[in-house]
């Protein structure tokens, strides 16, 4: 497929993968809700569509293009309350009308950008060595990972109505070069050389570098039996939170200050503060098995956790 439509293309992965596909001299239109050339590459065709969120007519954006990977969404946030007509106005209703839109104009395949949080909040557990699988039963239970489900099942819908070609790739944590969100901040941590409470935690997180998420998305764009189907993506090696820490302070330039405080005190911590659920991704464990994703698409991560971890490091 040659002509490629990016939605959230101003984003940490729209915009990746958007340079990325014009290396590889594919025809790209990325869609923003507004123009900003900072972040624009002048050799790519960027369009202005507003908010995602609203009834946009896709048509004329989309017109003779191949291919659309929707990235663009209201991603996930820490916070006590969650709007939930928020989050299905911006990952269900808009992926809905953007991909019957698709259908009735010729558009081939829609890949879309999902959340391992699909399969639930945390598969693995040291005493049962549970992995998130791709056949698993879905247990969402947030707005936002609620939302990306019913987006996945409207999808499918679609799908079986008008031959449209859909792929859903369910992400972990996704980390590169201008990560936002909790990896940022425990980077700025690092990098104040503020001691960290974390030395006896012992878990184990699968996440994704950007430069292999990309990878697996080019290779679904055109690989002949992608189509129908959902795969689980990850490095394919998991790290515990002082073993990432460490690749990144070193690769930072800083030493990497961590020391032993009790995990159940912690979690205590977090419960009496509000930061529950940002203590239980730091000491959490969350897994997931790709073994159907590289069986499949006879897919291997180029780089591994501890090569991305340090390429990111080493970028700030």
């Amino acid at each position: 497929m040659k002509k490629i439509i990016v939605t959230g293309a101003n984003g940490f992965i729209g915009k990746s993968l958007c340079q990325t596909l014009h290396t590889l001299d594919k025809s790209v239109r990325g869609l923003v809700r507004t123009l900003e050339p900072k972040k624009n590459f002048t050799d790519i065709q960027y369009k202005s569509v507003g908010d995602f969120s609203s009834k946009i007519n896709w048509k004329d954006y989309l017109n003779g293009y191949d291919c659309i990977v929707h990235c663009a969404g209201k991603a996930h946030v820490m916070k006590k309350y969650e709007n939930h007509d928020v989050f299905h106005l911006a990952n269900t209703e808009s992926t809905r009308l953007l991909a019957e839109q698709a259908a009735e104009v010729g558009v081939k395949r829609f890949i879309y950008l999902s959340t391992v949080k699909v399969n639930g909040e945390s598969a693995y557990k040291i005493e049962d060595n549970k992995i998130f699988k791709n056949n698993d039963i879905p247990k969402p239970q947030d707005d936002y990972s609620i939302s990306k489900f019913k987006a996945e099942r409207l999808l499918w819908e679609i799908s079986a109505r008008t031959g449209l070609e859909v792929v859903v790739l369910r992400l972990p944590l996704v980390y590169g070069k201008d990560v936002k969100g909790n990896l940022a901040r425990l980077m700025k941590l690092i990098k104040l050389g503020i001691p960290l409470p974390l030395s006896l935690v012992q878990n184990q997180r699968s996440m994704i570098g950007i430069d292999n998420l990309i990878n697996i998305i080019i290779k679904c764009i055109d690989h002949p039996i992608a189509a129908g189907k959902t795969f689980l993506v990850s490095d394919g090696d998991d790290l515990s939170t002082p073993e990432l820490i460490n690749y990144l302070a070193t690769s930072m330039g800083h030493k990497a200050r961590l020391f032993p405080f009790p995990v159940f005190l912690l979690k205590l911590l977090g419960s009496i503060t509000g930061k529950q659920k940002e203590i239980n991704r730091l000491v959490g464990s969350l897994k997931v098995d790709i073994s159907y994703t590289k069986e499949v698409l006879n897919w291997k991560a180029p780089f591994s956790s501890a090569e991305g971890i340090r390429k990111m490091g080493n970028e700030k």
